[in-house]
């Protein structure tokens, strides 16, 4: 099964403003970064700062924007630049910060879509993980606002928004999410607010950065800015929100969202019950002896693998071995005293990893895994009959058909051993 790969930006880009909350001076530097690595963010105008990973389980506050934090560290009102991310393809990226706030720059999502088309983009080795809705899936927000999602192929947004304002008022659209729509119907579409709430936000802190120069402002007579750039502006900037929102699952998406008045906190719920869902199905994911030995060509009585049950695509894979007396290498290995040769617990792992490769090329019957080289290998106690051995294998670099791969395998949670493998998918 082919998939796609994985990206990060070919070159770094900088751009720098103010934010639209703090009113503060902010550089904001995004720069190349390893495979596997996400979308991360790091403070550059703190000493020591950690890194704060783009991710759901980092969100601080969803009011007004989205803020991420680590270790009391924050970075505020990410959701911009992680739409343009998103929109672009690009899965791995270090977005260095000088400032507590990412720049507004003019209020949409366009200047950070032309920025990393300045930077360009470069494939890397492992696959970029794919979220497919599978089943719909209903998930409320607040009294108002609520969400549904429905399988489908690549990323549409169905989105009701509605508002007391007689320059908005109630607005429906539904939007193609890939690059080239995502420019065309959803980037220029800017941020806005009402004047009527400037002062009561700007006594908590809030939009002391907001000006006509990056914000649609609503006053009661209508809009204050010398025009919009769609008459439904409004709405589409609150579907780019929702694109920048989701990319905090760190994964793309494949469905159809339909959102009814979505905000800030109903995006993040959205993507937690689609995260959540996703990793139960993985978890839940079993492959049995018969599935295996359609992948492997190994037989009694050398498989050694009884059960798959967790699988990541391309990332990781949870495989099983039952060991029991009656193995035919107990009868000549320390028969009065049973204990499974080391070197077969590190070939099941080897197995196991086999069975991640297989899933990351085409037409894996075509295929065979050959080990290359075992560093680090490590046996921490011994195997015996009786014991069910965990293996977990997570995939670590994929360059052509050579494979780096990180494994241990555990019994009752204590570990029997460990090993970093390399392994080349060659033809049959």
């Amino acid at each position: 099964m082919a998939h796609e790969k994985q990206h990060t930006v070919a070159g770094e880009v900088e751009v720098q403003g103010i934010g639209v909350h703090s009113g503060e001076a902010a550089t904001l530097t995004i720069r190349p970064a390893s495979e596997a690595s996400g979308i991360v963010f790091v403070r550059t105008d703190i000493e020591n700062a950690p890194a704060i990973p783009a991710r759901l389980d980092n969100v601080t506050r969803t009011e007004l924007g989205i803020g991420l934090g680590a270790d009391g560290v924050e970075v505020l009102t990410v959701e911009h630049v992680l739409a343009a991310l998103a929109a672009a393809g690009v899965d791995n990226a270090r977005l260095e910060l000088h400032g507590p706030e990412v720049p507004i720059l003019d209020g949409s999502f366009s200047p950070y879509l032309e920025a990393l088309g300045r930077a360009g983009r470069t494939a890397q080795s492992l696959p970029a993980e794919i979220i497919d809705v599978g089943e719909a899936l209903t998930v409320g927000a607040d009294p108002e606002a609520s969400y549904v999602v429905l399988p489908r192929d690549g990323l549409l947004i169905s989105a009701t928004i509605e508002f007391d304002h007689g320059a908005i008022g109630r607005q429906h659209g539904a939007f193609r999410i890939d690059q080239d729509g995502f420019a065309r119907d959803l980037a220029p579409a800017r941020t806005f607010g009402f004047q009527a709430d400037v002062e009561a936000l700007r006594a908590r802190g809030l939009a002391r950065g907001a000006s006509l120069e990056n914000t649609v402002v609503l006053g009661e007579d209508g809009v204050m800015n010398p025009d919009l750039r769609f008459p439904d502006e409004f709405l589409r900037h609150k579907v780019g929100d929702i694109v920048g929102d989701l990319a905090l699952m760190g994964a793309r998406l494949n469905g159809h969202i339909v959102a009814n008045r979505p905000s800030h906190s109903g995006n993040v719920r959205l993507a937690r019950a689609i995260r959540e869902r996703h990793d139960r199905g993985l978890r839940a994911h079993t492959i049995d002896v018969r599935d295996i030995m359609k992948h492997l060509p190994h037989r009694y009585p050398m498989l050694l693998v009884d059960r798959v049950v967790e699988f990541d695509p391309g990332k990781r894979i949870v495989g099983l071995k039952n060991v029991t007396i009656n193995e035919p290498f107990f009868s000549g290995h320390f028969p009065d005293h049973p204990i499974m040769p080391g070197v077969l617990i590190v070939e099941a792992m080897g197995q196991v990893g086999g069975l991640l490769l297989m899933d990351a090329v085409e037409n894996p019957e075509d295929k065979v895994v050959y080990f290359m080289s075992l560093n680090n290998v490590k046996w921490r106690r011994p195997v015996v009959p009786g014991d069910q051995i965990r293996f977990e294998l997570t995939m670590t670099g994929l360059r052509r058909s050579v494979c780096k791969m990180r494994g241990k395998g555990t019994v009752d949670g204590q570990l029997v051993a460990e090993a970093e493998m390399t392994a080349r998918i060659v033809d049959r």
